[in-house]
């Protein structure tokens, strides 16, 4: 927020600690986006009668109307500006994406494009809609099984779409960015159009007077107010392709398998060329990310990252998204734990994995906190849950050992994940706040509770898993079960573990997915390798 005498940065939990440090604290004072909202600092700063300027390209109309709720009281006007000015003074502004866009095959996608669209149409027409505007790019990749190389370690195509109760789409996506491979993928129900021709669409939609659907969470307040000054008939309702998405089906789920069985031998190597070269000394943040990045290059069905990795060792750790840059590069130095959060783009998979790892003799304090972190995970790991719960009221599962001990981590304790999507995704979510979104079975979500300390340490342990049915449905049950299969296979590291914390319970846990770490990954290593791993998941 950006006024003529200040200005204000707002950043949850992940950012607080980055913000304070790479923010010059002369321009912008940095508030919590959850604890001291936007809307409530403005009801302290803008004088009655202000103008408040916003781009309706990057504010949707939910964003809008908190705003609007927060200055009305006092007359404040929010005004759209045609042109941001950001985009005035940004001299040096990179060229738009100019790759093609690519099929996504039916034998990674598990349903082609032809049935999703059938199925989402065949919604649209039951509830009485003409037509749905898909703003969002990963919906639009989902329906027409399309990925692209726009955005930095996620497979997108930046592009826009309008699908019709008849199962037609009007895609917006520039033409010099459509082969002919992609138009035969896409054939003849799928109309193609520049970007610039999305406005004279919804123009053409409100003239006609048709009931469009529109998820004001996730649509630019420009589309919204363009479908209701040209008179077409607005339904909010979310983005249709969000949960269908998010419940990965068989052929998804079968992917994500392979793609993380991979992904988990080459973070296994690594950690044990970690343990073989830290203690030796020298070895950077940097150095070590580069050398996880070349691990997972060794599966030649490796399309990217799937986000910058998070190699953070001693008080840089603390920094929930830290990213090691040569002004922060610190050593891997004998007292320190060294975290790693780090994850691939496989066509198969995306996968997300953090493990924290001692170098040299762990601190008391630390094996302390980090089996509480871990009691946490196995909690989540292993619970079951009636089918209808939601993700806020699994979140506390993972916090409770740290509550106990007067502990707590400022970030939700698990994200969707997507198929060769993003590495975050919507609906659903593990967090204190939740939406109301329950867990189905086929969902993809990250454990990841941790615990930080400021200028020590930070710990985290995450792996992916999947929701799944209980079968056989518990004795007496009134009604179907859910759990989680964990997905992610690497070790956890022993030498942090206090193993007279656990319960019996969470030490069978322990020992039985080393037990499949061990099982996966112990034929493909070499002998030094398959020796380490031995080692490093022996019984507890």
């Amino acid at each position: 927020m950006i006024l003529p005498d200040q200005a204000a940065l707002f950043v949850d939990g992940r950012y607080t600690l980055q913000a304070a440090a790479q923010v010059d604290a002369a321009l912008f004072t940095c508030r919590h986006l959850l604890d001291d909202p936007a809307p409530r600092w403005l009801e302290t700063v803008l004088p009655p009668g202000a103008r408040l300027g916003y781009d309706p390209w990057q504010l949707t109309p939910d964003a809008r109307e908190r705003l609007h709720r927060t200055g009305d009281p006092r007359g404040v006007v929010l005004v759209a500006c045609p042109v941001n000015p950001i985009d005035l003074l940004w001299a040096d502004r990179p060229a738009p994406p100019a790759s093609l866009a690519r099929p996504h095959p039916t034998a990674w996608a598990g349903r082609d494009s032809t049935a999703k669209r059938a199925e989402i149409a065949a919604l649209l027409q039951a509830r009485g809609q003409a037509a749905v505007v898909l703003a969002s790019p990963d919906s639009v990749a989902w329906l027409l099984n399309i990925r692209g190389a726009d955005v930095p370690h996620t497979p997108l195509a930046l592009a826009r779409a309008v699908l019709h109760a008849d199962a037609s789409v009007d895609l917006f996506l520039a033409e010099s960015r459509v082969s002919p491979l992609l138009v035969e993928h896409l054939g003849p129900q799928v109309r193609r159009h520049d970007p610039e021709a999305l406005g004279g669409l919804l123009d053409t939609l409100g003239e006609r007077g048709k009931v469009v659907r529109v998820d004001r969470s996730r649509t630019p307040a420009w589309i919204h107010d363009r479908l209701e000054e040209a008179g077409a008939g607005l339904v909010v309702a979310e983005d249709p392709c969000l949960l269908p998405k998010a419940c990965k089906n068989a052929t998804e789920l079968a992917g994500a398998r392979a793609a993380h069985r991979r992904d988990g031998l080459a973070v296994t190597r690594f950690l044990h060329w970690l343990a073989e070269t830290a203690p030796r000394g020298g070895l950077t943040e940097m150095a070590a990310a580069d050398a996880l990045a070349g691990f997972r290059a060794q599966d030649p069905s490796l399309v990217d990252l799937s986000f910058p990795t998070i190699s953070a060792a001693g008080p840089n750790a603390a920094i929930v998204h830290y990213r090691a840059t040569p002004a922060t590069d610190r050593l891997l130095e004998p007292g320190q734990i060294y975290l790693v959060d780090s994850g691939g783009q496989y066509p198969d998979g995306t996968t997300d994995i953090t493990r924290t790892i001692a170098i040299g003799p762990a601190v008391p304090g630390v094996r302390r906190c980090f089996t509480l972190v871990l009691r946490g995970h196995i909690a989540l790991a292993r619970a079951r849950f009636p089918k209808g719960t939601t993700g806020s009221q699994l979140d506390s599962l993972a916090r409770q050992f740290l509550w106990a001990e007067g502990l707590d981590y400022d970030h939700g304790t698990g994200h969707g994940v997507g198929s060769f999507l993003g590495v975050h995704e919507g609906p659903a979510r593990l967090n204190r706040t939740g939406n109301g979104i329950a867990l189905v079975p086929g969902m993809i979500l990250s454990n990841e509770p941790g615990v930080y300390r400021e200028n020590a340490f930070g710990i985290r342990i995450e792996n992916l898993m999947a929701v799944q049915e209980i079968t056989p449905t518990p004795e007496g049950a009134t009604r179907p079960f859910l759990g989680f299969e964990t997905l992610t296979l690497a070790p956890l590291d022993r030498s942090l573990i206090e193993v007279g914390q656990l319960r019996p319970g969470e030490r069978a846990w322990v020992d039985a997915y080393h037990a499949r770490v061990r099982e996966a990954h112990a034929p493909h290593l070499e002998a030094s390798a398959r020796a380490w791993l031995e080692a490093a998941t022996a019984p507890l």
